[in-house]
């Protein structure tokens, strides 16, 4: 209540998650758009979450992508991928696989697997980039080392 933005999002956190409160999603929203507006990434991109998905506010992927957004050029990989998605399926923006790539590209050399996997997916397919299977079985294999089983899937059918 004081406007220490680490300390609105923990408190976010804690609604999302029903810590120590009872859970709620209207409540995490709250604290987490407290913090949002005060430059905090982690909160920008779990508000983004948070209208992705219509917890606790009204469903919105053009607020899901304004915050994702906002966290992504600050260079923070959850959003960044988020971000990537949304551009993938155009949900909140205009379908892109060359932003889609661009956004995959930093959350993934950022050693996000799951970036990794959807970066490799778009070599394998020729989305937003040139098709290359070297270029995917590299980004597939990053994915796969750090336990990504729809990532080994994809490198079977690879090599």
């Amino acid at each position: 209540e004081q406007g220490l933005a680490q300390a609105q999002y923990n408190l976010g956190v804690c609604y999302d998650n029903g810590k120590g409160v009872d859970q709620s999603y209207t409540e995490a929203a709250k604290w987490y758009r407290k913090a949002a507006e005060q430059g905090l990434a982690q909160a920008q991109y779990n508000l983004g979450v948070c209208y992705d998905n219509g917890q606790g506010v009204n469903q919105s992927y053009t607020e899901a992508v304004k915050w994702y957004r906002r966290a992504a050029e600050q260079g923070y990989a959850n959003a960044q991928n988020s971000l990537g998605k949304c551009y993938s399926n155009g949900k909140g923006v205009r379908q892109s696989y060359t932003e889609t790539v661009k956004w995959l590209r930093k959350a993934a050399e950022q050693g996000l697997s799951d970036a990794q996997l959807g970066l490799g997916l778009c070599y394998a397919l020729g989305q937003g980039v040139e098709q290359s299977n070297d270029m995917a079985r590299f980004w597939l294999r990053k994915a796969a080392k750090q336990g990504d089983s729809e990532a080994a899937k994809a490198l079977k059918l690879l090599e």
